[in-house]
């Protein structure tokens, strides 16, 4: 999924027809985000990677994707923003990339057997409707395959730091075009997760503190063989 490239509050065309504006990708450099998600991301990834295949729900620009190709993945991404589609086709070659919603239909659309893993870092936190995405994902794997997704971290600790920081307007600056928009704790995530059928989950913190992480990464099972 993408958000605005924009400077929160920015004008323009784009505004004055109700358009979010694309990100602004212009390579596939890996998101500052990266650097701390993807060391989470490491510790729960299988090892096991040569011929096994991966969706990339909401690639972005394909850093991601390249990362995992390179680890012996077989790589296809999916993503809204047709900037990104266009780096991450640049970034993985031998990899596919389609531009798209995360919905169940669209990934039937794109006629490929189920997945052994579904990453998507990042994304469920920019979604009106979290339960397509969360329903997609499982669409997508096979029985026993596994889903890691990461999304900044709520919890209790944090969020009484950001209070008496008064950080909230900053935290969830509604001024930004195309950005966060849900909010999530490991239960609420769980929740949505288990509501899609999801199980045997796991939970990482990523960056800072312990409780004061910036992100967290869950991953679940679909029921079934391994």
């Amino acid at each position: 999924m993408t958000s605005s490239g924009q400077q929160p509050g920015a004008a323009g065309p784009e505004h004055e027809r109700g358009v979010v504006p694309e990100y602004g990708y212009d390579d596939s450099t890996p998101r500052l985000s990266a650097a701390y998600i993807r060391p989470a991301v490491d510790t729960v990834l299988p090892d096991q990677a040569s011929g096994r295949r991966v969706l990339d729900m909401g690639c972005g620009n394909g850093h991601n994707a390249r990362w995992l190709s390179e680890k012996g993945w077989k790589v296809t991404g999916i993503d809204a923003s047709q900037q990104g589609v266009t780096q991450a086709r640049m970034a993985v070659p031998d990899g596919r990339f389609e531009v798209g919603e995360i919905t169940e239909e669209f990934i039937a659309s794109l006629n490929e057997e189920p997945f052994d893993l579904v990453i998507s870092t990042e994304v469920v936190e920019h979604v009106y409707a979290p339960r397509i995405w969360a329903r997609s994902a499982f669409a997508a794997l096979r029985p026993g395959g596994m889903l890691i997704c990461s999304t900044p971290y709520h919890g209790y600790l944090k969020n009484l730091m950001i209070s008496l920081e008064n950080g909230w307007d900053r935290h969830i600056n509604p001024l930004w075009d195309g950005g966060h928009i849900k909010f999530w704790s490991p239960t609420t995530l769980r929740a949505l997760l288990s509501e899609a059928g999801f199980g045997d989950f796991g939970f990482v913190g990523a960056g800072r503190l312990p409780y004061l992480w910036k992100s967290m990464v869950i991953t679940a099972r679909k029921p079934g063989a391994s």
